[in-house]
């Protein structure tokens, strides 16, 4: 198992980055304000709490006297409540905008997603498009709103502790202060390390997603070849790295709490040392209940200060996160509508359908060149073809030839490096992607059913179509005998990517679903490889009919089926070198010729050996 090499994000904490966040924490500005109010009111009842009671140490308490002592009580139970009332109402917002920020962010990763070219896809693995869309989204959202409270809590609690301590005692509030350079030494020295422990961490969670992933999809084969031990080995071999980077982090934490705990009990004891010794002999007009407000003070100042470090390094490290799907939004698709055809077609979310013109399926290619953009050298090189409405062409060609690389052109998944693809006379970049799209079915060699019923699958290719149209588009193509089969028939659920059909099934029912949407052109990607004999010769017949006056590419393996073919294109090693009907290739004796006579006596060996 192989993992993908992600990249590494160790940028410093940059405030531009954090900017980019902007769009999704603006709506939820007044919540945030809300938050802000909350916590301001919880951080100067915590300061003023100790000051309360060191006035009733002072005046009730050391003098012996009660007489005048129930406002403060009241006073105190009062501020108590507030106190818990502010502390909900800012958690109950802050879980609001930490739901709501990633809510926010998924909605527009996925979407963004969706207009990806497939070179994305074919170079990003599921599980790291999963670790952006999840665990990356869901840690902004924590962050901006759990993150921004404490550090707003620890700052203004920290500033407001201080200002205290000077107004009831300089000279004590210098003892705390002289503390405050070994915090500083001991939280640089801790959250730095534990910060790029947290950035190994944000890239073993992909990595770890990723083989998940892998692992689930493809169970299957696991099993097949008995490799689940192997698996097992692969698997424990990232997270046990993980379990090791998380018990540094745990321990780089577990020590930093107590280190800073003892640094705040040394303060305490020199506060309580040198301020004891004030109170008996009444210098500096230090009190019992300044003395109370001190140690209170010095106990609790510490935390609320490395927790502010520890926020500060979180920020650093989401940076991270935000890296990482912000990169993901800002990826550009290979293949885009120009602003002058988005707004007379629109696009795939905003269609307009008014002005898209009916496609009839005359396809050009005009001197085109073409190299993938992950390839290093030209699959197609001034390459020319005309394909009149109607026509029939099948591309053949070893397994790994690149029989693919034509149809992603006229299906414009890809665009020509060089050169000009027409569709209907006219350069198909003038038009938008939905509008060629909507006119193609496309039936894959290994196709994808969505969750839910067969007849919601076939659907798919019209929504609006009735259940009388998806009952005949099943019939056309022969699968509603294998449907009829199935428990339920039309309304049998398929699984999760239609795992609970066998792989004929399946590629009947997307073949349905193509010719449900009755499309101009049709392309059919060995369409025919995973259904046995009979349900072939059926299939045939369909085909046969429903390509009748549709332009039509049929990329095949068995090459029987492609000999009524108005044109065949051969391909080797992602080039082109033959073109021309069945009966022309077989004369020329080249490369066709000899796959198929290899095919047709492979095919006489199996039926007298089987």
């Amino acid at each position: 198992m192989t993992y993908y090499e992600d990249h590494d994000y160790n940028q410093p904490f940059s405030p531009r980055m954090w900017l980019k966040m902007a769009p999704f924490i603006r709506p939820h500005r007044k919540k945030l304000a809300a938050a802000a109010v909350f916590m301001l009111m919880v951080a100067v009842i915590d300061v003023f709490m100790p000051i309360v009671s060191a006035v009733i140490i002072d005046r009730f308490v050391t003098p012996g006297v009660s007489e005048g002592m129930w406002p403060f009580i009241f006073l105190s139970c009062g501020l108590a409540i507030a106190q818990s009332a502010g502390v909900y109402l800012f958690v109950r917002v802050a879980m609001q905008i930490d739901v709501r920020i990633s809510q926010g962010l998924r909605a527009a990763v996925f979407n963004h997603l969706q207009k990806l070219s497939f070179s994305y896809y074919n170079t990003t693995p599921v599980g790291y498009m999963m670790a952006r869309t999840t665990s990356d989204t869901g840690r902004i959202g924590e962050m901006v709103a759990w993150g921004l409270v404490d550090a707003s809590w620890s700052l203004l609690y920290t500033i407001g502790v201080f200002i205290s301590m000077f107004i009831l005692n300089w000279r004590l509030a210098l003892i705390v202060l002289c503390t405050l350079p070994f915090l500083v030494i001991a939280t640089w020295f801790f959250q730095s390390r534990i910060l790029k422990l947290n950035r190994k961490a944000r890239k073993l969670n992909s990595q770890m997603t990723g083989a998940m992933n892998e692992g689930i999809t493809g169970a299957r084969t696991s099993k097949t070849l008995v490799i689940e031990e192997q698996n097992d080995l692969d698997f424990r071999a990232i997270t046990g790295e993980q379990k090791r980077n998380a018990t540094r982090i745990a321990w780089m934490r577990g020590v930093f709490g107590p280190l800073i705990m003892f640094i705040g009990s040394i303060a305490a004891a020199f506060v309580l040392t040198r301020g004891g010794g004030w109170v008996l002999t009444g210098a500096f007009g230090v009190s019992f209940g300044i003395l109370t407000a001190f140690i209170n003070y010095t106990t609790n100042i510490f935390e609320p200060i490395s927790q502010l470090a520890h926020v500060v390094s979180d920020f650093v490290a989401t940076q991270v996160n935000i890296e990482r799907v912000t990169a993901m939004l800002e990826r550009e698709p290979d293949v885009t509508d120009t602003p002058e055809v988005i707004a007379k077609y629109g696009d795939s979310f905003h269609p307009k359908q008014e002005n898209w013109e009916p496609i009839r399926g005359d396809i050009e290619f005009r001197d085109v060149t073409f190299m993938y953009p992950d390839g290093t050298e030209n699959v197609l090189e001034h390459f020319s073809l005309t394909v009149p409405a109607g026509t029939y062409v099948a591309i053949v060609g070893e397994t790994g030839a690149g029989k693919s690389t034509l149809v992603n052109l006229v299906c414009r998944f890809f665009e020509p490096t060089e050169g000009t693809v027409l569709i209907d006379g006219r350069d198909s970049r003038e038009r938008s992607q939905l509008w060629l799209h909507s006119s193609i079915g496309y039936v894959l060699q290994s196709p994808h059913l969505f969750s839910g019923t067969v007849r919601e699958n076939i659907r798919y290719g019209r929504l609006e179509a009735t259940d009388g149209e998806v009952e005949e588009a099943a019939r056309l193509v022969s699968a509603d005998k294998a449907i009829a089969k199935l428990e339920g028939g039309m309304d049998a659920d398929v699984g999760e990517g239609g795992d609970r059909l066998s792989t004929g099934e399946k590629q009947l029912i997307s073949f349905a679903r193509a010719v449900l949407a009755d499309p101009r052109i049709f392309v059919l990607d060995e369409a025919t490889s995973s259904i046995d004999t009979e349900t072939e010769l059926l299939i045939q017949k369909a085909v046969a009919h429903l390509l009748k006056g549709r332009t039509s590419f049929v990329i095949a393996h068995r090459l029987s089926t492609v000999r009524t073919a108005d044109v065949i294109l051969v391909v080797r090693d992602g080039k082109i070198i033959e073109r021309g009907t069945h009966k022309e290739l077989l004369r020329a004796r080249g490369h066709y010729y000899e796959l198929y006579t290899r095919q047709f006596e492979e095919d006489i060996e199996s039926k007298v050996l089987g």
